[in-house]
């Protein structure tokens, strides 16, 4: 996906932040929409086109947590990151279980912003993808690795960015151990502690999409990583 056909929809309710950061993601290339708050947000979001979304975490009429998840109801897989104006523990996972691709703490600078954003449409972009596009079998599930679908008994389920990319290292490593630091650098570019907390949300979230299939496990080896098992 360039740069040109790329657009942002930014939230943000400090006048003058959201002025600047729409300016410099223009500047780069990005086509940028902002809205003060999550309420309009959510309405310029619903007339649809855009491919990634920049909320600020504390908003009036409608935060950001609250603003992704009603986004996710109508669009599970667009790449979301929050921008949070602290980096509390409580804050962080709340943001990743509403559904966040990816966040960053304020202050920040604005290369930082701009590293961030390119890696998570790196991860989303299905071109990237076009080289590597393995259908897995996992026990009675079909996981599509390239349309991020994961299938049982032809019912569907669209997977998140980060649930595909984990998936699919589970899948290649299956029997062997997925070590910890290797996924989340993989996958979150850090193994911070926060990035690896919101890894654990991802793998209850992929436990539970497996769940139809009682021979699937995915063991926590503790302190090293998972080990994915498909039992005879």
């Amino acid at each position: 996906m360039s740069k040109n056909s790329t657009k942002i929809l930014l939230a943000e309710d400090d006048t003058n932040l959201g002025n600047l950061l729409s300016d410099y993601l223009r500047a780069k290339g990005y086509e940028t929409v902002l809205a003060s708050n999550g309420n309009e947000a959510f309405n310029l979001f619903a007339k649809g086109g855009f491919n990634l979304c920049l909320f600020d975490v504390m908003m009036p009429i409608k935060d950001g947590f609250t603003l992704a998840k009603d986004i996710r109801k109508i669009d599970e897989t667009i790449p979301i990151i929050f921008l949070t104006a602290k980096s509390m523990k409580e804050d962080t996972l709340q943001g990743f279980q509403s559904g966040a691709d990816d966040y960053i703490s304020k202050p920040f600078s604005m290369e930082e912003l701009l590293a961030r954003i390119n890696a998570v449409l790196r991860r989303t972009s299905p071109q990237t993808k076009e080289e590597i596009s393995p259908i897995f079998n996992i026990g009675n599930y079909i996981f599509d690795y390239q349309k991020r679908i994961l299938s049982i008994n032809n019912i569907e389920q669209k997977l998140t960015s980060k649930e595909n990319e984990l998936l699919r290292l589970l899948c290649l490593n299956q029997g062997k151990m997925l070590d910890r630091t290797y996924a989340l650098k993989a996958i979150w570019d850090d193994d911070n502690y926060f990035n690896a907390r919101s890894m654990d949300v991802y793998i209850a979230k992929l436990r539970k999409h497996l769940s139809e299939d009682k021979n699937i496990e995915i063991m926590n080896v503790h302190g090293r990583g998972f080990r994915f098992f498909v039992h005879e």
